[in-house]
This record gives C-alpha cells, structure tokens and sequence, in this order.
C-alpha cells in the first residue's frame, strides 16, 4: 500500500474569504503562519463569515514582500502590512470567544463596507491576544487564531472522492476550507486517527469537524445552493450534527510542505 502523503497545505489570512495553496507552511503556536489572522466584524465587534455574507467567498487574498493583497471584483486592490501597527486593541467575539485585536484603518474598512454592502471593520490579531482553545480538547496554554475552534483541518482526498460519487455535480475541496489535505488513504480513514506525524511534527487529531452552510457556497461565484449539506446529512449525520474532516492540534512548531509522509501513530479505540 502505498504511504499516506500531505497532498495539500491551505491558509486563510482573511477568515472566510478565499484561501491560499503552499507548498510550504510554518507551523506556528496558533496554527499555520498567516492563517486567519485577520477577521472582519460587524459594528458591534462579532465576527463575519459566509454564512451571512457568501459574497465574502469573493475575496481574494494573496501574500507578497510585507503585505496582504486583497482583490473584489470591480474594485482596486487593497494592500495590508502583514505587521500592523500596534494601535489600542478593541474587544471583538469569536463564536463564543472575545478577545482583542487591532482594528485597521477607515480606509480598509470603507473598502470592505462597500463591497459586502454592510458596515464593518477588519482587525488583526497580534500575539499577546489571548484565545484559547476549548480545554475539552486541548491542553493548558494551548491558543488559536480566529478559526472557528482549532489551529488546523485535515481532510483525506478519498473521502471528498466518495462524497462526489455520491452527488449530481461534484465540489471541489475548497468548499470544506482545509488546512491540509493528504493522499493515500481510504475514505474517512481520518475519522479513526488520533496521533499522526507529518514529516517531522505530531498532532493531536481532537474532534470531528461539524459542517455547516459554508460548505454549500459556491467560492468561485459567492452564491449559496443547497449541496452538499443534503446529500452529507443521508451518511455522515451523527447527534445533530453533520461531519466531516478533522480538527488537529500541533504538537511541535516546524515547516510542513507539500509531498510529506503521513504516520498514523494512534487509532482510536
């Protein structure tokens, strides 16, 4: 048989909007380097996601020399310093987390507001805030970024493979937003791992991933349909809740890159 491999490493700068493919990333306390980092918020600090605005699919972002740049359709494109100035924090909520971050400039945030077509202000997240993860899952002092609850998402090649079988027209990976997606296992094999070691660095594999309207939104076209939440929900529904991939925890900082061998150290029992 032949080895289980990282065929694929995802980040998302802007949480929600497009995401990027390396084929190298650093592994840092929060999760990837870079990776969603920033969040937009509404006028009362909460975040913003796809599942109010699929338009946010539309947001193209991409990394140059010290900067973010972000492209809309019909709209000059915006560059962001990848270390803002380390202006006053403002409380802002993720899910049911608050923590602090540095609201940007007017002038960003007018860009997006009139792009999403709702008040709103983007913000980054520096390394004093403080955000941890659900201590259910993790280990004291352990923190992630402005992702929904976990520093990374594994999903296998074979089981979006079987989904596809499964539906009228198939979807392509960047509905499910993984951080990592690996070859060379069977579908769903990622729902028996516990411990796994990627090139040189081991994770925690803490928590199924409970999917939600995001994965129906077209990314290329920012319009929402009805698939594949419906056909998942006929084999994947557990306790309410529809799953698929995996919510991972690092256990080491280091570099993963494209083509890395995957060993599964730990199934569940």
């Amino acid at each position: 048989m032949s080895p289980i491999k990282l065929s694929g490493i995802y980040i998302y700068p802007i949480k929600s909007a497009a995401g990027i493919s390396l084929e190298t990333a650093e592994v840092e306390s929060r999760g990837f380097q870079y990776d969603r980092r920033w969040m937009l918020v509404d006028e009362k600090g909460k975040f913003l996601t796809q599942r109010q605005l699929p338009r946010m699919a539309l947001i193209k972002v991409k990394l140059t020399d010290g900067e973010l740049v972000v492209e809309v359709p019909d709209k000059e494109f915006l560059s962001i310093p990848l270390e803002p100035k380390t202006d006053p924090c403002i409380r802002v909520q993720v899910w049911n987390d608050i923590c602090d971050a540095i609201p940007l400039s007017k002038e960003i945030n007018q860009w997006f507001s009139e792009f999403l077509d709702i008040k709103c202000q983007l913000v980054h997240m520096p390394e004093n805030s403080c955000r941890p993860i659900n201590p259910q899952y993790a280990k004291p002092n352990e923190q992630v970024s402005f992702a929904d609850g976990f520093p990374f998402l594994l999903i296998s090649e074979a089981s979006v493979q079987d989904l596809n079988k499964r539906l009228e027209q198939a979807v392509p990976m960047n509905r499910f937003r993984p951080n990592l997606v690996v070859s060379g296992c069977e579908a769903f094999a990622e729902d028996y791992w516990r411990k796994i070691c990627i090139g040189s660095l081991d994770f925690r594999v803490v928590k199924p991933c409970s999917r939600c309207s995001i994965t129906t939104v077209d990314q290329s076209q920012g319009i929402r349909g009805k698939e594949p939440l419906v056909t998942l929900a006929q084999y994947r529904l557990r306790d309410g809740q529809i799953f698929l991939g995996q919510n991972l925890i690092q256990e080491q900082l280091g570099t993963l890159q494209v083509g890395d061998t995957v060993e599964i150290k730990n199934f569940s029992e």
